[in-house]
């Protein structure tokens, strides 16, 4: 089942195409398998990345949205991704980078593709454990940059993923949330009185 992605913000979109146009934002990003692109490069698959930020006694999670990012491809291969975000004047762009989550994102969106359920895919960002997963949301119709992780939607940790988490396997935010959560939860300081 083909899945539903969300059109990004135009400006964002915008800032992303003037920044592969500028000789000088490209150089200083110093990826080199952008620099190195033979051919056009092309903005594709836009996903918002929303971070979770914490889940509150009752298992709720506390995402918010950080921005939109692009894949870069040239050719037949993602070899970069672009990064926007939000700004009190709209949408700016942010970086350029390369590396494993590049790759891994394109990995994991080819594995939804064959899945039977049909998804709108999202990132989620779980800073306290260095942590990016594919986020499939069931609600094909939501809005993209709104909303958190429900239940029976699927979280899909990219590699590399925190050791004792397998990357690329699909998890029901249910049942990979609370692993997540007491993963991510700082162990209390043991106090001593002299």
């Amino acid at each position: 089942m083909p899945l539903h992605v969300p059109p990004a913000p135009a400006p964002a979109l915008r800032t992303v195409l003037t920044a592969l146009s500028s000789p000088t934002a490209v150089r200083e990003a110093r990826t080199p398998s952008l620099l190195r692109a033979r051919g056009p490069v092309t903005p594709e698959l836009p996903l918002p990345v929303h971070v979770l930020d914490h889940v509150a006694a009752d298992g709720v999670p506390s995402v918010r949205l950080a921005g939109w990012r692009f894949l870069i491809r040239s050719g037949e291969r993602a070899v970069a991704a672009a990064d926007t975000m939000p700004t009190a004047d709209g949408w700016a762009f942010s970086r350029f980078f390369e590396g494993p989550y590049v790759t891994a994102t394109e990995s994991a969106l080819r594995q939804a593709e064959t899945m039977t359920q049909p998804f709108q895919p999202r990132l989620l960002s779980v800073p306290g454990l260095y942590m990016l997963t594919l986020w499939l949301h069931g609600d094909l119709t939501a809005d993209a940059a709104a909303g958190r992780p429900q239940a029976t939607d699927l979280l899909v940790p990219l590699a590399p993923a925190p050791p004792g988490i397998a990357a690329h396997r699909p998890h029901r935010v249910a049942d990979l949330l609370p692993v997540l959560t007491l993963r991510s939860t700082p162990a209390p300081l043991l106090h001593t009185t002299a």
